[in-house]
């Protein structure tokens, strides 16, 4: 099922997530949904709070990015309850953009490197390093488990720039090829 999207301005999309366990309610329905939302968003990654749930829980689908990484052919992951256990590498500055900001796109300083604690959609218990492009999603769909916008990773004079871009979207003035929904309490 395809899930609205929750926009900026949503007050879910600031709130921080809570863990869950492998008793929560249609966990592998509602990965499945993240998935397919993903997909018909044109997405990369997706939090569970850009959906609606503040719990720990994102997805990511890299394969988009096989063209110039073969190794990210059919790449896609499910992370719950993900833990960042350490940031390395250099500072990359990559434009993003965010299924939650329609149309807007902002060049972020990442590491190249992580390192994550996280379980996969079975419950099975992962500690690895990723980096490159993948490392980046991850990045950005753990900030949102965190209740952090990519938004706030730019400078004061960036972020004075597109003040009235992030306005429109919050009161809903915007156009997005997929559903959105703007969360106006609570």
């Amino acid at each position: 099922m395809i899930l609205p999207i929750y926009v900026y301005g949503s007050p879910v999309l600031k709130k921080e997530t809570e863990e869950i366990d492998e008793t929560y309610p249609e966990l592998q329905t509602f990965i499945a949904d993240m998935f397919e939302t993903m997909a018909h968003s044109d997405g990369i990654g997706l939090a569970a709070p850009q959906v609606g749930k503040s719990i720990r829980i994102f997805v990511l689908d890299a394969s988009t990015f096989a063209n110039d990484k073969p190794e990210l052919k059919n790449y896609r992951k499910a992370f719950i309850n993900p833990v960042i256990l350490e940031r390395a590498g250099e500072m990359i500055y990559y434009n993003e953009g965010c299924l939650s900001f329609p149309k807007l796109h902002e060049d972020v300083y990442r590491e190249s490197r992580v390192r994550v604690e996280y379980f996969n959609e079975n419950f099975e218990k992962h500690d690895e390093w990723f980096d490159g492009i993948v490392a980046r999603i991850i990045q950005h769909e753990y900030d949102h488990l965190e209740g952090k916008l990519f938004v706030e990773r730019l400078s004061i004079i960036r972020r004075k720039l597109i003040t009235a871009k992030l306005k429109r979207i919050a009161k809903g003035d915007f156009s997005a090829s997929y559903k959105t929904k703007l969360q106006t309490k609570n």
